[in-house]
């Protein structure tokens, strides 16, 4: 029987997020990418997704992804063969970025997708990718595809989520926590301070990425997430 493996996109992203790993891990595997536009917190969206997949599977989550992934490991962490943790965080969201992510949905209620993708775009790439046109319209695309309503959501359940340290250290399963060397919204010491508190876990810092690692790097991400399902 051929091994799930399911992918969780990030805030306002669609599977377009996974495109290059999904062509590129595809070969063997049955790869399901979870919904998570309709629910209102990210244990809905948790359930959701156990909901719609049948049995066990490997897991994947990027960013948003990631805290959905984590709860997922609180509310049937039986289900769940591997774990991979992409440009993420354990923390809860500070009084800071929720103020700013308030600002966000204040731009989404406007109608005002330019604006909010402008404010995005430095904080999800890095540095070198900050000129990528075709990049920064694939963003763009997955957030008019996403839509207000979701977008609004989506960051509703993000500045809701709870702390996760204190379940990881239960994670009893291969784990890969990866993290692009430029990512200034889930920086290195972010991921770093994960990897430490999950037993079997794998930290891979993935140079010239920055919060969109799967698709800046996607050569290197899709390696790392290869080996990590064949167990090395």
């Amino acid at each position: 029987m051929a091994e799930t493996l399911v992918l969780i996109p990030g805030l306002a992203c669609t599977a377009r997020l996974f495109e290059p790993q999904i062509a590129a891990l595809s070969s063997g595997r049955n790869i399901i990418v979870a919904e998570n536009p309709r629910d209102d917190s990210i244990a809905a969206m948790a359930a959701r997704l156990l909901r719609d997949v049948p049995g066990r599977f490997a897991l994947a989550g990027l960013s948003m992804g990631g805290y959905i992934a984590m709860e997922v490991m609180r509310q049937a962490p039986e289900r769940v063969e591997r774990l991979a943790l992409l440009d993420t965080s354990a923390r809860p969201d500070t009084p800071e970025a929720s103020q700013d992510r308030k600002r966000l949905i204040a731009l989404a209620e406007a109608g005002r997708i330019d604006e909010i993708n402008s404010a995005l775009w430095p904080r999800l790439v890095h540095p070198d990718h900050l000129g990528d046109r075709a990049l920064r319209d694939v963003m763009l695309g997955m957030m008019r595809e996403t839509g207000f309503e979701a977008f609004i959501r989506q960051q509703r359940a993000i500045m809701a989520r709870v702390d996760s340290r204190p379940s990881l250290p239960g994670i009893e399963i291969p784990t890969l926590v990866l993290v692009g060397d430029g990512d200034s919204i889930t920086p290195p010491e972010i991921a770093r301070e994960m990897a430490e508190m999950i037993e079997w876990a794998s930290l891979v810092v993935v140079p010239g990425a920055g919060h969109m690692s799967t698709l800046e790097q996607p050569d290197r991400v899709s390696h790392a997430m290869e080996l990590w399902l064949n167990g090395h």
